[in-house]
């Protein structure tokens, strides 16, 4: 296994091993001071996320006007008491809106998501949720780069 040693500004050397995908990632993340996820944070948050996206799947016909939410990312914090959400919403229209019905909603779904995981957490996490808008974005690409595909053919 690689292993690359960096220089952080006033700090000890990190040493940090190598993978080509994510040596770029971690080295930025460990320069401006964060730590990498530990694996009690990947299961919990893979635990609140298929919970969530549970709970929304139910209940986005009664309180969400029918509009389906994806929970595409939650991330946890170290102590494990935080939690961020990061909804995709479809149909995309008035987002905000929908965004502020969840967070209206909030405690009844954290006390919801507290019955579902009760047994393999000590403390139900803070749920924040946010909109997740990189499926707008890989959209608005797959669009332009079609639109410029019809433009070549008939320039052709």
């Amino acid at each position: 296994m690689l292993q690359e040693f960096l220089a952080c500004s006033n700090e000890k050397v990190k040493c940090i091993n190598l993978y080509p995908k994510t040596l770029n990632f971690e080295a930025k993340f460990l320069r401006k001071g964060g730590t990498m996820a530990t694996t009690k944070q990947k299961k919990v948050a893979r635990l609140v996320q298929k919970e969530l996206g549970d709970i929304f799947q139910k209940k986005s016909r009664s309180h969400f006007d029918g509009k389906m939410i994806t929970v595409t990312v939650v991330r946890i914090s170290p102590d494990l008491l935080i939690a961020k959400a990061y909804l995709s919403i479809y149909p995309s229209q008035n987002n905000e809106k929908t965004l502020e019905l969840v967070k209206q909603y909030s405690s009844e779904i954290r006390y919801e998501l507290g019955n579902r995981i009760r047994h393999q957490v000590r403390r139900i996490p803070e749920l924040n949720f946010f909109i997740d808008d990189s499926l707008d974005y890989i959209d608005n690409i797959d669009r332009l780069l079609n639109k410029d595909k019809n433009n070549n053919n008939k320039s052709d």
